[in-house]
């Protein structure tokens, strides 16, 4: 099979407008993404993530781009455009509706909700997805989850509804502190008022995301609902209102299914007993 890179959209962002300079002047000067990374000392893996616009450089990238092609701080200032997106194009979106809405409705199978997430939680997220991803993208992947975070504390945040799929209290992440801490604050989170945590236990046994990843309903005032579905690897944005209608049942279903509030506060609380460390004799 051969392989067909991302197409780059760089009238829309300037992270595509960043990775398509990249790949046009590279394949202008007959470079591979190989050769390329040799001439620059880059990790190859990551600058072919750059030019695909879903990852942003080192703060020396733009020089030694601009040095290597004689392109005269092109690249310098889009990147400094570039460096106010934190989120890949196929992602903006979403986060963009996110911040207009008033009810965020969530269902997650595996991991926390990125919007309750503890930034070491949220880290240990990202190695595991990312494991050959260098420390400062890492951080500044975390970075940008828990920005969007503060959403959640304005004066007027969003009515918030969550479902977790109970192999999220299961699933160490990070280790038993991180993951400990974790479901303490989905405790203390949902202890406000515009936040409501239910769990999906295992003894409902089948259900209509049982073969998906994460869904999400967005509610803006004035406009459609939205529905967002992700996968590991992909997400999709649902505008369709059809699509949306299914996808608002399904999560309608999951929450007749789930345990009341106070009932997913014990299992969480329960839960926790086993990422506590048991006292060892005569302490």
């Amino acid at each position: 099979m051969v392989f067909q890179p991302r197409e780059l959209f760089p009238d829309r962002s300037a992270r595509d407008l960043f990775g398509a300079e990249i790949r046009r002047h590279r394949e202008k000067a007959d470079m591979s993404l190989r050769r390329l990374s040799e001439v620059l000392n880059y990790s190859k893996s990551h600058l072919a993530r750059i030019e695909a616009a879903e990852s942003l450089p080192y703060d020396d990238l733009p020089a030694k781009l601009d040095a290597c092609f004689g392109t005269d701080g092109v690249f310098a200032r889009i990147y400094a455009l570039a460096k106010n997106e934190p989120f890949p194009g196929k992602y903006r979106r979403m986060i963009e509706i996110e911040k207009r809405a008033a009810v965020i409705e969530q269902y997650v199978s595996v991991g926390a909700p990125g919007l309750l997430q503890t930034p070491r939680y949220a880290e240990a997220l990202m190695r595991s997805v990312h494991p050959h991803a260098p420390n400062a993208e890492i951080e500044a992947m975390v970075k940008a989850r828990i920005d969007r975070q503060a959403r959640l504390v304005e004066p007027k945040p969003p009515r918030c509804w969550f479902i977790l799929d109970e192999a999220v209290l299961h699933r160490p992440v990070g280790g038993p502190d991180v993951t400990r801490d974790q479901l303490a604050s989905l405790l203390k989170q949902g202890a406000q008022s515009h936040v409501t945590i239910q769990v999906l236990p295992f003894a409902v046994g089948e259900h209509p995301e049982m073969l998906g990843g994460v869904l999400k309903v967005y509610t803006v005032p004035g406009e459609p609902q939205v529905a967002y579905e992700e996968g590991s690897r992909s997400g999709v944005l649902i505008e369709d209102q059809a699509e949306v209608a299914m996808r608002r049942e399904n999560y309608d279903l999951l929450r007749a299914m789930a345990l009341s509030p106070r009932d997913s506060e014990a299992m969480i609380q329960t839960a926790m007993e086993d990422y506590t460390p048991c006292p060892r004799p005569g302490t």
